[in-house]
């Protein structure tokens, strides 16, 4: 194995550059990953356009999956994994009640410290997720999201009869719609102000919201004012609703739409990251629901990049030359 790896390095906003750097060495609690996939998320666009990372330089990415080429305890060397990207204290209240993704003091992979744009990166022992050998890579780097929407949606607590509505046609929401029917909803409706997404959703199987569904559910997937607004005049009294949108701004309310959450009664959760403990571990459900087929990631993956050409890929995603849904960077191979 070579000594030195590609990455993908943040030096300043609107600054990636790949880079040919010498490997990190391997900490005691650490394995060193050869990365197969890593996906860009919609938060990567901001991080390079405008916010940039916790410091400079940063190798972004948080979103990945590869194999384990060195492990000092020889458990987990040849596993396929994908990588759970928090890494919490360990110290501070939430993180004692094992509610990592709630840490004080957390640290991440991709933003605050080196992450997944990388041929190859050490890694937590403990952040290792390992993968069925018959689950390909680009599916291992879709844990995360897969994950994030599993966590909100088992918060609306659907059964058999619940319809859902959600707000943002992107990877996340679909995968929470897959996740909604095979808890029992028995339609997922989706608005979105860009046409091809609501076309890719319906392909998906899933249905347009035309303003007259009665919904039980519903997903706020955006941080957008106005759909939030849309989302609680839509819901049924004593209906769930689950803010999932990350905002980039303020988010405001209007008196009517504050009224909708009072007289219908309605019942309001907030989502962050997911769970990953011996109790509770969306990644390990995940994994599960992934290799039998449950949720079905493939077609999302609309478009591949190498890690060479990473800057054509989020130029097309930040410009919207072209219509895509999950952009995925195959390292060492892929597949």
């Amino acid at each position: 194995m070579k000594n030195t790896t590609k990455c993908a390095k943040l030096h300043a906003v609107s600054d990636l550059r790949v880079e040919e750097n010498v490997i990190p060495s391997v900490s005691e609690d650490e394995v060193l990953l050869e990365v197969k996939a890593c996906g860009i998320c919609g938060s990567d666009l901001p991080r390079v356009y405008t916010k940039g990372t916790y410091h400079f330089p940063t190798v972004i990415g948080h979103e990945f999956s590869g194999r384990v080429v060195c492990d000092s305890e020889n458990k987990l060397t040849g596993k396929k994994a994908a990588v759970f990207p928090l890494l919490p204290c360990f110290e501070c209240e939430p993180c004692k009640d094992g509610n990592y993704a709630t840490c004080k003091n957390y640290d991440y992979y991709g933003s605050r410290r080196d992450g997944g744009m990388t041929e190859y990166i050490p890694v937590k022992r403990w952040n290792i997720v390992e993968m069925p050998e018959t689950l390909s890579f680009e599916e291992g780097a879709m844990c995360e999201p897969v994950s994030v929407g599993l966590h909100a949606t088992k918060k609306l607590d659907i059964s058999e009869g619940d319809t859902l509505l959600i707000s943002g046609a992107g990877p996340i929401g679909i995968i929470a719609a897959q996740w909604a029917t095979s808890f029992g909803s028995k339609a997922v409706y989706f608005f979105d102000i860009d046409e091809r997404k609501i076309a890719f959703a319906k392909k998906m199987g899933f249905l347009e919201y035309t303003g007259v569904e009665k919904v039980t559910c519903v997903i706020e997937g955006t941080g957008n004012s106005a759909a939030l607004a849309r989302c609680l005049e839509a819901v049924e009294p004593f209906g769930r609703v689950v803010l999932m949108g990350n905002p980039s701004g303020d988010v405001s309310m209007t008196q009517n739409t504050y009224w909708h959450i009072l007289r219908k009664e309605l019942k309001v959760f907030g989502t962050w990251n997911s769970s990953y403990n011996d109790d509770m571990n969306d990644w390990r459900d995940s994994i599960k629901a992934l290799g039998e087929g449950k949720i079905n990631v493939r077609p999302l993956i609309t478009h591949r990049y190498s890690i060479d050409d990473v800057n054509e890929a989020f130029e097309m995603m930040k410009d919207r030359r072209e219509f895509y849904n999950k952009v995925i960077l195959i390292m060492n191979g892929g597949k």
